[in-house]
């Protein structure tokens, strides 16, 4: 006999059967949110959060306006004239005096640009505003003989908002005057040079302050969209200025072919509002086609709207893709949207931050994800380079 026995092996286990399922019974917490509806009921939660987000950060950029708008015209002005300064920087002036350099100029053109538009509308805008009423009496007077119907009513309502906009304070000299004596605007333009003055003088060296919590490819992203929205900011403003001033130039030169008056408040205008895209250019069309109706006739206001429609369909088919380029234009419909939004938001001002703002924003999105940066900007980013280490050795 064996010291040892062997012992005798267990049965094989057999497999626990599931339990049965009894219908009516409720699911685990969980499995609420598994489903089609809770998975739509959990991103209408996120879309909601991510709204009550952006509404509570409108609300607080829109009661500091007095700092925001100041910085955002800074920002503006500082990427279309940083090319200037990079350029004196790498003729060997040192960093502060091609940022005076820079700074003087830009608030010396922007001065005679203002100056000079406010001189030739102010001093003829009575003239301007009466020629303008008189043309839309004299376009009632055509409109009432058409064959199909229009109420005296709805002709009225219109007369009266041309009339209150043409006769308010907020166009005009007075409204000009009335806004440079405001301590508010007297603010804002003193802020506005400061924060001017730094983004000229340290803009990517407070660009990578601000990327410093951020690493590998967080950083790199950082690096991408603020290169191309500075890009895209300066791009829009200098192309928007060569545009502006070809406009203002080729239709008051057809006015003064035509034998409209008041040629010189007339192409100033075009200037000033060819920055408002699609609505800007429309104004002006139809305050010189009305000026033109009652000074010289029918047939030269037809020919008035035809000169701004010809104007207008180079400056959008051939000019703006060879000074803007292709990558900062976007949709009438993203325009009209960006446009209201910024005229809601903070008036005038916003209408014409508002696209610009947007266009960088555009190509931003376009470069969140992409390919790193295009050869321009890795030129650039080299240029700065050198800068900071030139500053750095001074």
């Amino acid at each position: 006999m064996s010291l040892f026995r062997r012992r005798p092996s267990p049965p094989p286990r057999r497999a626990t059967p599931p339990a049965p399922s009894v219908r009516g019974a409720r699911p685990g917490p969980g499995a609420l949110w598994t489903d089609g509806l809770g998975r739509v009921a959990t991103r209408s939660v996120q879309v909601l959060a991510v709204l009550a987000l952006a509404a509570v950060a409108v609300f607080v950029l829109t009661q500091l306006t007095l700092v925001v708008i100041p910085v955002l015209i800074a920002l503006v002005l500082a990427a279309a004239i940083s090319p200037l300064v990079s350029a004196l920087r790498r003729r060997g002036l040192p960093s502060l005096l091609a940022t005076w350099i820079a700074l003087l100029t830009l608030l010396a053109v922007l001065a005679a640009v203002v100056w000079l538009v406010v001189r030739a509308v102010t001093d003829q805008w009575d003239e301007l505003r009466d020629q303008a009423l008189d043309g839309f009496a004299e376009l009632q007077e055509y409109v009432r003989g058409l064959p199909f119907d229009i109420s005296e009513e709805q002709l009225a309502s219109v007369q009266e908002s041309v009339t209150g906009l043409l006769q308010s304070d907020a166009v005009g000299s007075g409204a000009i005057a009335g806004v440079s004596q405001t301590a508010d605007f007297v603010a804002g333009f003193f802020i506005m040079v400061v924060v001017l003055f730094f983004f000229l003088k340290d803009g990517p060296r407070l660009w990578e302050f601000a990327l410093r919590p951020f690493e590998g490819r967080g950083y790199e992203r950082g690096r991408r969209v603020g290169d191309v929205t500075i890009d895209s900011l300066g791009g829009y403003v200098r192309g928007t200025a060569v545009v502006a001033a070809v406009d203002a130039v080729a239709i008051g030169i057809g006015l003064a072919i035509v034998g409209v008056p008041l040629v010189i408040p007339l192409a100033a205008l075009v200037f000033l509002l060819a920055f408002i895209p699609l609505v800007g250019a429309t104004l002006a069309g139809i305050l010189a086609a009305l000026v033109a109706l009652v000074a010289v006739g029918p047939v030269e206001a037809l020919v008035v709207v035809a000169i701004v429609v010809a104007v207008n369909q180079l400056e959008g088919d051939l000019l703006q893709p060879v000074v803007m380029g292709r990558a900062l234009r976007l949709h009438p419909l993203v325009i009209l949207v960006a446009l209201t939004a910024g005229t809601v938001l903070a008036g005038i001002t916003g209408a014409v931050l508002a696209v610009p703002i947007a266009a960088s924003v555009w190509r931003a999105i376009q470069v969140w994800d992409g390919p790193d940066l295009p050869a321009r900007f890795a030129r650039q980013k080299r240029r700065e380079t050198v800068d900071t280490g030139a500053d750095a050795r001074a």
